[in-house]
This record gives C-alpha cells, structure tokens and sequence, in this order.
C-alpha cells in the first residue's frame, strides 16, 4: 500500500563508515525520509563506533576496510536491510551470515574498471621499466652518465602477458597491453571466458603454465578461498627469471613471504603491488626493502571522476535497497 510505503520511507536511518565524495552524500541526504549518520572522518571508523553506529540502522554503507562479520550484524539488529559496499571487492563481508539474514548487497563494479586498468598498466611500466628506482637514481647522484647496460629492464614489445582473472578489470588490461605489441595472451581463472577471450586471442591455460611461459604476469581476480595464497612458492619458481610480476586484486592472492624469497633471489625480475597484506603494509616491511619490487598504498581506483562515481552507485544501491526496488548493482547471494 501506498501508506504502507510511505511508512518505509520514514524510518529509512543509514549509517555510513567514511567520509565519502559529496556527490554521494548528496544522493542520501536528498532522499526523502532518510537519515543519515557517518563517521565524518578521512580514517577508518574504530570498531566500538562502528558497533555502536550501526545500531538501529537499516542500511550501512561501508568501505573494503570495514570487516562486517556477525557481531556487526548482531549489533545493527534485525532491522538491517541492506549493505552497500563502496568497492568492486566483498572479501571483507561475511556473505554466509549476510545471506542467512536476507540482507541484500549492493557493490560497485564496472565504474572503476578503467581506472584500475590504467593502473595496472603503470604499475606494470614501472616494475619492468624501473621507474622508481631510476628516479631514485637521479635525486641520490648515482646518475653519472649514460651507460649501456645502466637501469635496463624488460619491454612489452614480443612478449606474452599471463592475466589471473579475465574479468571486466582482466580484459580492460589486456586491451591496454595489446597496443604495445604483446606476441600472445594467456589467461586462467574459474573456466574459460572464450567470448571475452577473443578479442585479445586469449588462450586458457592452467595456473602453472601460465606462471611457466608468461613475461609478464597481471592478477585482477576477486580473492575466494580458491585464490587466497594462489601466487606462492611452487608459482614463482615456474616463472622465468625475467619475468615480471603485477597485482592490483586483492593482497591474500599472493604469498607475500614467498615473493620476497622470488625477488630477494633473482628468481623474477620483479613485482608491482597495488595491494597488500596487510594494508598499510608496516613501513619496515621486507618487500620494502628491496629496488625491484614497486609497492603503492591501493589506488587502483583513485581518481577524482571514479571515486566520485562510486560514491554515488553506492548511495543509490543503498536507497534501492532500503526502497525494496532492483539494485543499479546487486551482488547475487
């Protein structure tokens, strides 16, 4: 009924974990009947506030940093809705539990395809280019003049690129790379993607065989317990010692001990992360001491358009949901 609706609407409370782009904030605090509360700060929400925050809410729009386990769900109360994460990601949601409850989840996929891509591709130019470390060069002196075999690294030009994960990041990849003159594409993940894969003329090939006959290796696969700690020992020491390895999933894809054995021993060139365990990764971390591994404080999706986008998808899936009408995007349980 129409009253019934209306009676909805006005007990529509939200809490939201972050300080987010204001278009998004906009899209909450115009709608009719909903209350906003947000813990208005540029750090994460401690975990007493959170609790406490989410108490009485029935919708919660949270960030990949925010752990919603059971005693989160137990603290909001029978009367949550809805969960709208500000993240293509959903490893940090108790989904088992969520599901239990009939909360529904909206995500934020596709907007931030792009610029994730984009990133992969600098990350994985820097690693094999040795940009940070040149750079590094320059400021400290060690620049003295030019020579032949001085800060040479590993080109695109005729290689093979392995991607974990042929997804909409996956192949937003690939279709950067193939302009740089990549010889072949190989991917992996759950099944083969033939439609997908034709484009780049993909070839699906189990993990080691990509690990054994990839330059470059590039993982954009969502982290499931099938992928956690999948790029281990055994993986790095199937890739070529010129290989170069790059990661802007999720941190738990990668073994992070068995990657600084690979790299502190020449046993691949080297790596670019965009994501850690954990995150912030500890400033005296091993991966940080080493020239050939290039380390960034996950920004994959950070720019000023996209995160803004985000926002606002993540505002609208919540009010969606909280409304009972279809999810711009909606994470099926």
């Amino acid at each position: 009924t129409v009253a019934g609706r209306v009676a909805a609407a006005m007990a529509m409370s939200v809490f939201v974990t972050r300080r987010i782009p204001a278009e998004g904030l906009r899209v909450l605090s115009q709608a009719s009947g909903c209350r906003v509360q947000q813990w208005d700060s540029e750090e994460p929400v401690p975990r007493a506030e959170l609790l406490a925050g989410v108490a009485g809410a029935q919708g919660l729009l949270c960030l990949l940093s925010d752990r919603i386990d059971r005693e989160v769900l137990d603290a909001a109360g029978p009367g949550l809705k809805v969960i709208s994460t500000l993240s293509v990601g959903f490893d940090h949601l108790a989904l088992d539990e969520i599901k239990k409850r009939g909360i529904r989840v909206g995500y934020t996929p596709d907007v931030l395809t792009d610029a994730t891509a984009e990133l992969s591709v600098a990350l994985l130019l820097s690693a094999c280019r040795r940009l940070p470390e040149a750079a590094q060069q320059v400021r400290s002196g060690g620049w003295t003049t030019w020579k032949p075999l001085w800060m040479c690294g590993h080109g695109l030009s005729d290689s093979t690129v392995g991607i974990i994960g042929l997804g909409r990041i996956g192949q937003a990849v690939a279709r950067r790379l193939k302009p740089f003159g990549v010889r072949k594409f190989l991917y992996t993940g759950s099944g083969p993607k033939p439609e997908s894969a034709a484009e780049f003329g993909a070839e699906f090939v189990p993990l080691a065989r990509l690990a054994e006959e990839s330059d470059f290796v590039v993982v954009t696969c969502a982290l499931t317990p099938a992928t956690q700690g999948m790029c281990n020992k055994d993986f790095f020491g199937r890739m070529k010692k010129t290989s170069v390895f790059v990661n802007t999933s999720r941190g738990a894809v990668v073994n992070q001990e068995d990657l600084y054995e690979a790299l502190a021993q020449g046993q691949i060139a080297a790596a670019g992360l965009d994501v850690t365990t954990p995150e912030p990764l500890p400033t005296d971390h091993p991966l940080l001491s080493l020239q050939n591994c290039v380390v960034l404080p996950h920004i994959g999706s950070a720019t000023y358009a996209t995160r803004s986008t985000m926002a606002v998808l993540a505002a609208r899936n919540l009010l969606a949901g909280l409304r009972g009408e279809p999810m711009p995007h909606e994470l099926t349980l």
